[in-house]
This record gives C-alpha cells, structure tokens and sequence, in this order.
C-alpha cells in the first residue's frame, strides 16, 4: 500500500514544527485575487468580468454566467479554479458575439460582486495567468514571537520547496489512489475531465517525491552536475548544467536561476549525473506510474523545486493573529508557503471532516 500523506513531506525550516496556527477561521480571512499578465484591450467580441466570489466554485459561476448571457458554456473562459470557501477575485470572459449584452448589475447578489468590466477580441483560456495575489489572517498564533520572526525572513531569503500541494490529490488523496488503480489495471476512468485530473495529480506526487529527497539531502536549492536549472520568472527557458562554477551558484544566490524538479512524460531526460542519479532513485519504485503517464501522451517537463513569495509582508493583529500578504506564480501554492511557517490548521477542512464524522456516526447508530 502506497503512502499519499501529504503531511510527511520533509520540511526546511526547523521553527515550522514548534509553532503553529489556523488558517480559514472565517472566509475573508483566506482572500485571493487574481492576476492575469496583461491587461484587456477594451475592444472586442468577448466581454471580460473581474468577479469577486464567496462561497461558490468557478465551474458553477462560469454555468451561471452562461445562463444569464444566454450563450452556451462553452463561451465562457477563465484562467484557472479558485477556492469556494474563501473571497476570491478572477477573470472571466463571454463571447457575445451576436448576442446582446445583458445587465451585468442583474447578476450580482450578496455572494457576487463584479468588480470591472472589459471586452477583448479573444477567449481568457486556462493557463492564461501571471499568479495570485493572497491576504491571509493566522489565527490561534502560538509559538514565540522570535521563532516566527525567524520563518519570516527565512521566506523572504531563502523560499520554500515548491511542493504541490494537499489539495491537488482530492480528498484524503483519493486522486492518487485512483491514479493507482487505473496504471496497475489498466482500467481509465471514462470521463476525460477525470483521467485530467488523476494525471495532473500523477505528475505532481511523483515531483514531490524528487522535492522531498533533494529537501532531505538540503541540496533543494543548490546546483548539482547534471541538473536543469530555470531561468525566474518563465517556466521553459531552461539549461543543463554540465558544471558547477562560481558564476552558477552566484546566479542562483541571487534568485537569477532555480534548480528543477521532473513533470513526467515521454522524451528524454535532460538531467545527467548526480541530478540524474537522485531522481532514478526515488522513482524505481514507481515505473507503473512513469510508464502510464508516457502512455497518456503527456511529455517531458520541468518545474522550479523552490518557490520565493514576492511582496511577502506580514503584520501582528494582536498577540493571536498575524496577518500575511504576498504574490505566488501561476500554479504555485500558498499551503507550501504555510507549512515553512508552522503547523497549521485548515479550519474548514477540521470542520468538514468533523461533520464527516458525525454524519457516518448517526447513520452507524441507525443501522
């Protein structure tokens, strides 16, 4: 039986285990907007809505949306899934083309709230995103004030490893389980939305895996012989290293360049020697995995095994809460920035699974 705890995964910062925190006390307390890497043109077939949301998902917002334009689901698009138990902002877009443009004032009510309105000659597809922008209050702070201090410049100096996190792999990881059932069976799921999914969540465990062992060896955020390094900021300007120099190791001091981790797939690998070495070593055990994740057509990519939160601040509530603000790349996550801090406690997930709990109680008592 293979282990999907998303809580083992090795940690940098020692501090994190001693403190710890809440987090989603309440849902403006979790607030993330997004933040797309341009701007509209103000012209065109497609009508741009900035949503403000509480307490809904984007696939239901988006079918509403549909709805109330009149158009088919398929008009609508957006960047990336935001989280429905937080206030979040992000962007959607409508073909109007050939329709009339409803009022948009009608659509709003207590849980949205459109915050702008554009138009642009083209469709906001998935991926198109420069990152988010999060507000975050910690609540039921215990640990001394040095130790958080500590986490807090360690951030800023040094980022955290690049996990993916908890929420990529479903439910208790499920996702993984079911990843695991179909590559030793052969059996895919029958929705396409679906295998998605489960190789997504695939591709992540599997570098999370290489992230932890190179955590563990403290070499996550140094150049090793063989390694493809990232250039900041892009996610495919990348080079080999054949040799580790001081002109190397200055670029990656200074944030210039990252070391990367594998997004699994078919094509050769790029990584040679020690780097190689490391990550042949961790995945021997999971070449049904690999071999499934060729077989699905997905290639060869990488991804940066550390992750620095830009504009990271934080400001003292009182002495049980502290309030953080900063921005993470596209497809990065802000759980991995949480646990470098503390051991924090997802207080709507607690609740849901108490609630769990209680329903399976009830229901065996019934029996």
């Amino acid at each position: 039986m293979r282990n999907f705890d998303f809580s083992t995964l090795p940690r940098v910062n020692t501090s994190a285990n001693i403190c710890s925190a809440e987090i989603r006390s309440l849902p403006d307390y979790f607030q993330v907007n997004e933040v797309l890497p341009f701007e509209p043109d103000g012209s065109g077939g497609h009508v741009w809505l900035n949503i403000q949301k509480q307490n809904i998902n984007t696939d239901w917002l988006a079918n509403e949306l549909a709805k109330f334009a009149g158009v088919p689901s398929v008009a609508i698009g957006y960047a990336g899934l935001k989280d429905r138990h937080a206030i979040t902002s992000q962007w959607f877009s409508i073909n109007l083309e050939g329709h009339q443009e409803p009022d948009w004032a009608k659509f709003e009510n207590d849980e949205i709230q459109i915050i702008k309105i554009t138009r642009h000659a083209k469709k906001l597809k998935r991926g198109v995103l420069a990152g988010n922008k999060f507000k975050l209050r910690l609540t039921n702070v215990q640990g001394e004030q040095s130790l958080w201090e500590s986490s807090f410049k360690h951030i800023q100096q040094q980022g955290v490893p690049n996990y993916f996190a908890e929420q990529r792999f479903g439910h208790q990881g499920n996702n993984l389980n079911r990843v695991d059932y179909w590559f030793s069976t052969g059996k895919a799921p029958r929705k396409r939305n679906q295998k998605s999914i489960y190789l997504s969540a695939a591709r992540s465990w599997l570098f999370n895996l290489v992230l932890a062992e190179r955590v563990q060896l403290k070499n996550w955020n140094q150049p090793l012989a063989g390694d493809v390094m990232l250039l900041a900021g892009t996610k495919s300007s990348s080079f080999v290293v054949n040799d580790v120099d001081d002109v190397l190791q200055t670029r990656l001091n200074t944030m210039d360049i990252h070391p990367t981790g594998p997004l699994w797939g078919r094509g050769t690998q790029l990584v040679h020697s020690d780097s190689l070495t490391i990550e042949q070593r961790v995945l021997t055990d999971w070449q049904d995995w690999q071999q499934g994740l060729e077989k699905a057509g997905l290639n060869q990519e990488r991804r940066s095994l550390r992750l620095f939160a830009d504009d990271f601040n934080w400001q003292y509530i009182d002495n049980s809460q502290i309030e953080l603000e900063f921005f993470l790349p596209a497809g990065c996550y802000a759980t991995a920035v949480m646990r470098e801090l503390a051991i924090i406690t997802d207080v709507h997930r607690r609740n849901y699974h108490d609630a769990q709990v209680i329903t399976q109680d009830n229901n065996n008592n019934s029996e």
